[in-house]
């Protein structure tokens, strides 16, 4: 690993980048002020001061719940400064899951938005409750000779260690269920220095972040890697809806960015389908494979301007990206890269940069962690298990939970099911627990079979699970696209379902004329409503199979990936 760092700590961090990128741009509301590195530190030094009056000291937790914001990554450091531990709360949260992980965490404070602050309300008999808005002045204040934010002028909170816990996140709020995985100083800013080359961020680089903060995907790779990098980091006001996104990649024109797959799916089936299926020669050349390649290499090119025309990595992560998607954005050469990675592991275990993607990987191992299968099958699939300094520490107040997936050599269990291809790329294969075994004995894996489904016209997603021994897809239409081409019955007749149940049947054809005998879909039937998903967008799948461990252990898990 290339850099300077001596201390593998947070608080080593924020003054190390404050310091070496003092003057350039750090982070701010896209068309606001921007502050600077300088302004940082200083924000963070306010904010620890305040922390101290308020009585808050080394090992006492305090939560985080807001929307991204700068002020964000500001109370961040500075909790972790005066030794406290953050607890990031996921701003979707409903009210009882607030109060539940606040309770659970045994957090003395709580830093919450003003948007968000309606959740905490139950919450302020038990514990302090501040607004983030006002923990700082704007960009520039005290610039004037009192905000001399030299190395020796910064008070010292706490000599942070390495091995001092520095969060515990939350991946599910819900009450009894409660799971908060502990990760130290080292797990985070070893992960995001390891992972610095995969995106290859440097000084000046402009990040648009849109996912979550609290999400150890964007905190580790959104904020901690492009700080230590001197990136320039920029955050929307609101949720990132089509009307929102556009304008901001216009002004921003991002560098980088890190999306989970539904950003990108919508945008290729609401944006780039459209246009070749309305028009009647695009739509019969896209059916070939040499046409679709130059057309799918067109719509790129207007899918990088419409990225600013300056993107060169877009990772994707947190579930998998379905494979007619993947297939779009190679042919259209436009700089994707997916990662691997869980809440427990920092969250990088694997990802290549955009130029060296492979098609269904998720790219080598990050460097300096260890991987091995357990018990692959004859086509050489096992459940990863991974080694290293990203590790977490263990699930806070829960020995037991920790270890079922953390062993004495410290060998953590992810779960998942992979297997390496050439250079030893990772691939995912899906869920230990999700696998049905066939009538033989046969590994079926659902999400293999689900990508097929969601390669169909009009399915917007599906889920396939075992149901007395028959494999049935609970599928969810896009039913806009299906009423628009219903209108359009007399030009398309040959590909328009007449009816609901008619298209289902016409998907279990067209599905299982490419599956084995063995993984053959009995049953196809018609989810109305949208899937409840988790905060990562994954389908919570207890909720709609029969499978009572599935539902046992889904309950207990909501993974981010």
């Amino acid at each position: 690993m290339n850099h300077n760092y001596t201390k593998y700590t947070l608080q080593h961090a924020w003054k190390s980048f404050t310091r070496d990128f003092s003057e350039l741009p750090a982070l701010g509301f896209v068309d606001e002020t921007q502050y600077s590195y300088r302004n940082l530190g200083e924000a963070i030094q306010s904010i620890s001061r305040f922390l101290t009056d308020q009585g808050i000291k080394a090992g006492d937790r305090v939560a985080i719940l807001s929307e991204n914001r700068p002020e964000w990554a500001m109370t961040y450091f500075a909790i972790n400064n005066i030794g406290g531990i953050i607890v990031p709360i996921l701003p979707d949260f409903p009210a009882a899951d607030v109060i539940n992980i606040v309770d659970h965490s045994e957090s003395r404070a709580i830093i919450v938005s003003g948007r968000l602050k309606g959740k905490t309300a139950q919450i302020a008999s038990f514990c302090k409750v501040y607004d983030i808005e006002g923990l700082v002045e704007g960009p520039g204040a005290g610039e004037s000779g009192q905000g001399d934010d030299t190395e020796g002028s910064r008070t010292e909170f706490h000599q942070v260690e390495e091995e001092d816990t520095a969060c515990v996140i939350y991946t599910s709020g819900t009450t009894g269920q409660s799971k908060g995985v502990m990760l130290s100083n080292k797990n985070l800013v070893w992960n995001a220095l390891a992972s610095k080359e995969i995106p290859p961020m440097r000084r000046h680089h402009r990040m648009l972040s849109i996912l979550p903060l609290s999400h150890t995907y964007e905190c580790t790779l959104g904020m901690i890697l492009p700080l230590v990098s001197g990136a320039h980091v920029f955050y929307l006001k609101r949720p990132p809806s089509t009307t929102v996104l556009l304008p901001a990649l216009a002004h921003v024109r991002p560098h980088l960015m890190l999306s989970v797959p539904l950003l990108i799916e919508k945008i290729y089936r609401q944006s780039v389908l459209p246009r070749f299926s309305k028009d009647n020669l695009a739509g019969k050349l896209y059916t070939k494979p040499l046409f679709r390649k130059i057309l799918n290499r067109l719509a790129g090119k207007k899918l990088k301007r419409m990225f600013g025309g300056k993107l060169f990595f877009f990772g994707i992560g947190g579930a998998a990206l379905d494979p007619e998607v993947e297939q779009f954005l190679r042919e259209a050469k436009f700089p994707y890269a997916i990662g691997y990675g869980l809440t427990e592991t920092s969250p990088l275990i694997a990802g290549a940069n955009a130029k060296k993607s492979r098609y269904r990987s998720t790219g080598p191992i990050v460097p300096g962690l260890e991987v091995r299968l357990l018990e692959p099958n004859e086509e050489g699939v096992g459940q990863i298990a991974v080694r290293g300094p990203s590790i977490m520490q263990g699930y806070y107040r829960d020995e037991e939970k920790t270890r079922e997936v953390l062993d004495e050599d410290g060998w953590f269990y992810t779960g998942d099911l992979g297997s390496f291809g050439k250079k030893d790329y990772l691939y995912i294969k899906g869920r230990l627990k999700n696998v049905i075994l066939g009538p033989s004995g046969e590994n079926i894996y659902p999400e293999a079979i689900e990508s097929l489904v969601n390669n169909m016209d009009f399915v917007e997603e599906s889920l396939v699970y075992q149901e007395e021994q028959s494999l049935v897809a609970r599928i969810h239409l896009n039913y806009q696209e299906l009423a628009e081409s219903v209108d359009n019955l007399a030009e398309n007749a040959s590909h328009i379902p007449r009816d609901i149940g008619e298209y289902l049947k016409h998907v279990q054809e067209q599905v299982n004329r490419q599956l084995s005998n063995f993984s053959r879909l009995h049953k196809v039937i018609e989810q109305k409503d949208e899937f409840e998903k988790t905060p990562t967008k994954k389908i919570r799948r207890f909720l709609y199979t029969s499978q009572k461990e599935d539902q046992k252990e889904e309950r207990k898990e909501d993974r981010e990936k």
